[in-house]
């Protein structure tokens, strides 16, 4: 990416390599399948197609194996078993809880009984693969705002500090008042927003700077991160202790239905919006001279965007912690794999990152029992730097201008 420049072509701006990123439809030049033909891309549909793949396979891993003792195929067929599948009442009773079912179905009866299998499958295992997808695209999707918004790939909800304030106050919540779950992602995207105001206010100079914002960030978080530390020596029950580890780590451990329904509603707003804002996504990349010049407000534009970052953060952190290096290293994958036009990173953010965190779960979960033997499972946060570590020391020895958007 960085060493692609921009141009202007008889009035037209384009992207580093040729692509028009001034909104020109694809339905414009010939072969176009119409206003959506982007989707089809050759290849931003074969990154779909095989993270779907990835997901749907790790996921069916993840729902073979636990506590409970069932064969392979029992676990897949429970996935697949039409009394779910075909009655939406126990769907929904999934996916939204008892009282909203009936109140959306109008059920007043009691549901058919499932197999235990099934129950095992859709109450305990499935929950968490769907938690995972949720929190994949959430980080994804920030960590893809965030670059684009400081023209940095190296820029993340961690770097930027809102993942340490989304955290230093759910840890707050924690060791004070011992609870609250159901304020978590109200309280984490407080935490978030409050963080990176201080990082703008900071960074604040007639107006701010991708580098100053960056630089900032990083001194927040810094002093978060050692807040959050000291909140340890404040909890006295080893319990919240044990807790407050988990959400610093990231961990899918113990999820279930609630946290998918905590976090989907603010997950589809987040999407929604960064999908419309891919206009503007592209436009800032091209650099704040020429943005200005198509008449952006470039410093409403990049605090609009950056809000939908951190409401799409803190509703991954509210419900898995924080778990490292997916916000910065899907970016940048799907960036290489489907061009530079945010259309398309932003979709292609959508299926990679669940495809990491899913695969990074069954890991978590199974690695462990794996390697030693052991009935234990790790938080999904080290799996995921594990993989992003080496991922980036490998883009630092290819690449001399590694962080340049």
């Amino acid at each position: 990416m960085s060493g692609e420049g921009s141009r202007t072509d008889g009035g037209r701006v384009t992207g580093g390599e040729g692509r028009a990123v001034s909104g020109e439809s694809t339905a414009r030049r010939p072969g176009g399948r119409g206003r959506l033909g982007w989707l089809f891309e050759p290849r931003l549909a074969t990154v779909a197609a095989v993270s779907l793949f990835i997901v749907v396979l790790a996921g069916l891993v993840q729902v073979s194996f636990g506590a409970y003792s069932m064969t392979v195929g029992q676990a897949w067929r429970a996935v697949l078993d039409p009394a779910v599948l075909l009655d939406p009442r126990w769907f929904l009773n999934f996916l939204l809880g008892e009282e909203p079912m009936r109140a959306v179905t109008g059920f007043r009866g009691e549901l058919p009984e499932l197999a235990r299998e099934t129950l095992v499958v859709w109450s305990i295992r499935l929950p968490r693969v769907f938690v995972a997808v949720v929190v994949g695209m959430n980080l994804a999707v920030s960590g893809a705002i965030f670059q684009a918004v400081t023209r940095n790939e190296l820029a993340s909800p961690f770097i930027l500090g809102v993942s340490s304030g989304a955290g230093l106050t759910i840890l707050l919540t924690l060791v004070v008042f011992g609870g609250l779950s159901a304020f978590l992602p109200l309280i984490a995207a407080l935490g978030g927003s409050v963080a990176f105001l201080i990082v703008y206010a900071i960074a604040w100079k007639n107006g701010t700077s991708p580098v100053r914002l960056v630089l900032a960030g990083v001194i927040v978080g810094t002093v978060f991160n050692s807040l959050q530390t000291g909140l340890f020596f404040f909890a006295d029950d080893i319990g919240v202790v044990q807790s407050a580890i988990q959400w610093t780590t990231g961990s899918l451990t113990g999820t279930d239905w609630e946290q998918v329904r905590t976090a989907l509603p603010w997950t589809l707003v987040a999407v929604v919006l960064s999908l419309v804002g891919s206009r503007q996504l592209n436009l800032l990349l091209l650099g704040e001279q020429t943005a200005k010049s198509l008449g952006m407000s470039i410093e409403r534009v990049r605090f609009a965007l950056s809000g939908v970052a951190v409401l799409a953060a803190a509703a991954s952190i509210a419900v898995a912690g924080i778990v490292s290096f997916v916000g910065l290293i899907v970016p940048h994958v799907v960036r290489n794999l489907v061009g530079s036009d945010y259309k398309r990173v932003i979709v292609g953010c959508l299926f990679v990152g669940p495809a990491l965190m899913v695969g990074a779960d069954v890991g978590a979960r199974l690695g462990v029992s794996v390697l030693t033997g052991a009935d234990a499972q790790i938080p999904v946060g080290i799996v995921t730097g594990l993989v992003g570590g080496p991922y980036f020391l490998y883009l630092m020895r290819r690449r001399q201008n590694v962080g340049e958007l």
